[in-house]
């Protein structure tokens, strides 16, 4: 774009619009030399950023050996620097050059693509930044052997670790050491990691009764992906999270144990408002005993859990006499690929949402469900319209109703039962069906 010499020089003397520095195969190392020049002494944003290319491996080495020479004189003022290579050849050549002290780091994230790769490059080369980043406080590594040093990782606010296989894998003692050095944390994720041996943990459970739990005040995000069932559970035993909030559970076995550890957790104070579970087995009735525990939830998220029925979507919707409503703030319900669902329980659950009281064959509803061919849009209005007048003569607390609702891949629920529940809630999720040349018939 051309503008006049005015705009110009106002745009070259002003550093902080030249901060961000990139080098990458699409940012060349001129472009890089000359935001360096113009960003003066203001604090800059790195990032060096080369993905897994087929095409001249070779040349991405002499590349990332480069761009880090020419960073380096500026690596003082880094105030985040990320650094993504395929392999950790690249990685350790890249950080040899990363020895000057970092006093205003704040964010570090490096990452290693090839995860599974076996090498004598699997020996860190530390110190970073001279062990001296007084202002980090965010550190975030993929397959990065950093030898679990304390000084790299202390007092953050946010921990992201993946990518660590075999022998390279954290021990729960390591874990839980990084965590008592972070007493501020806000964010944890565990991804892609091997288990630890159950062995070992069966020896542990034993040392931990006469530890002391870490704690963990600030904590609001966890997320345990792949993480190993046994380092998740061991973990959740032996930390305190009164501030969660958010919490991801993937590819993680059999659930149970961990779902008592939250049980327990929430008997003081688990301001849970997001939880997803995902591709893992637990046992449903505790699961909806824990479920009654948890009256912040907004979003449940539960894709391909075969262990979850109508039992549960009926727990939701009928609560026992004298009891509160189970998760009366939840607003979005995730359902992928949960086929074991019957129609008639979800159905259940959304009328009685709208009308907060558990739902009744009344004869308006027995009309609107047994009917497959298509409700008209003022029939459904009128029909809610009578239910919420009904909802304003309880006095009792009524549950939030159902804002989203995510049906894709349920095979059983049919294209009249989606147009009903779209009606009734507002975003509804579902696998189009499919013609016979693969064209969407299900708008």
């Amino acid at each position: 774009m051309l503008v006049c010499r005015y705009w110009r020089d106002v745009a070259i003397d002003t550093p902080e619009l030249w901060a961000d520095i990139c080098v990458s195969p699409h940012d060349s190392l001129e472009k890089a030399h000359r935001k360096l020049a113009r960003s003066k002494s203001v604090p800059l944003d790195i990032t060096i950023n080369f993905t897994p290319r087929v095409d001249n491996p070779s040349g991405a080495m002499e590349s990332i050996i480069h761009a880090m020479d020419l960073i380096r004189p500026a690596l003082w003022r880094a105030r985040s620097f990320r650094l993504s290579v395929p392999n950790k050849p690249q990685a350790h050549a890249a950080l040899l050059r990363c020895k000057e002290e970092a006093l205003h780091l704040e964010s570090l994230c490096i990452r290693v693509f090839h995860s599974m790769q076996e090498d004598h490059y699997s020996s860190p080369c530390l110190p970073l930044f001279n062990g001296h980043t007084p202002r980090l406080r965010s550190c975030s590594f993929t397959s990065f052997n950093f030898n679990w040093d304390r000084r790299v990782v202390s007092n953050l606010r946010v921990l992201q670790l993946g990518g660590y296989w075999n022998g390279s894998s954290p021990s729960v003692d390591t874990l839980l050491d990084i965590l008592r050095g972070c007493p501020g944390l806000e964010e944890l994720a565990l991804r892609n990691m091997s288990d630890v041996d159950p062995e070992t943990c069966v020896s542990l459970e034993h040392e931990f009764m006469s530890t002391k739990v870490v704690k963990l005040p600030r904590l609001t995000k966890a997320s345990f992906y792949y993480a190993g069932i046994m380092r998740t559970r061991m973990l959740l035993s032996q930390i305190s999270f009164p501030a969660l909030e958010s919490l991801d559970f993937c590819y993680l076995d059999n659930l149970t144990p961990v779902l008592e550890h939250l049980r327990q957790q929430s008997l003081t104070s688990l301001p849970l408002k997001y939880l997803r579970i995902e591709s893992s087995f637990l046992n449903e009735p505790k699961f909806i005993i824990l479920l009654r525990r948890l009256t912040s939830l907004v979003t449940l998220e539960l894709v391909d859990v075969e262990d979850i029925t109508c039992f549960l979507l009926k727990s939701l919707s009928s609560p026992p006499v004298a009891h509160p409503w189970v998760c009366p703030k939840l607003d979005r319900l995730n359902l992928d690929g949960c086929t074991a669902l019957e129609w008639d329980a979800l159905r259940g659950l959304v009328e009685s949402r709208l009308s907060g009281r558990p739902p009744q064959l009344s004869s308006a509803s027995t009309a609107v469900a047994s009917r497959s061919s298509f409700v008209s849009t003022a029939s459904a209005s009128a029909h809610i319209h009578a239910l919420s007048l009904s909802r304003s003569a309880t006095p009792t607390m009524q549950p939030r109703r159902l804002s989203s609702i995510d049906v894709t891949r349920c095979h059983q629920i049919s294209k009249e039962m989606v147009q009903w529940l779209k009606m009734y809630v507002r975003d509804v999720r579902c696998e189009p069906a499919k013609g016979i040349w693969g064209e969407s018939i299900l708008p």
